[in-house]
């Protein structure tokens, strides 16, 4: 993968929530200036969403679509608990994110965005 993943069509994009300990409890633009202020980029490659709940009656509904498109509907147990990859034709896959890193789902990155 590139180190310029976003002008192969990479865009990650960052939903804080706060219904983990209560570790989001602020505005979107406090939870933008906490990450801004960390180095977090918010760009065309990198968008930090507003806040949203994941799981509940209250589900955002891009949660909602995230879940039911893959085999593992459960619930998000905590944050960063859980990835999704969708590709450029709208497949999605969700990865392991407890326990691990996002570079260690580097190669199945790289296969989404050299999909034909």
């Amino acid at each position: 993968m590139s180190k310029d993943a976003g002008s192969e069509g990479l865009v990650i994009m960052a939903f804080p929530c706060n219904q983990f300990g209560g570790q989001e409890p602020g505005s979107n633009a406090d939870i933008k200036a906490f990450a801004t202020k960390l180095g977090v980029p918010d760009n065309d490659s990198f968008m930090m969403m507003n806040k949203v709940d994941v799981n509940g009656r209250g589900t955002h509904p891009v949660y909602q679509f995230l879940k039911a498109a893959t085999a593992d509907s459960s619930d998000i147990k905590w944050n960063f608990a859980s990835y999704w990859l969708v590709d450029r034709y709208g497949s999605v896959q969700r990865l392991k994110g407890a326990g691990t890193t996002p570079k260690k789902s580097a190669e199945k990155v790289a296969a989404a965005l050299s999909a034909e």
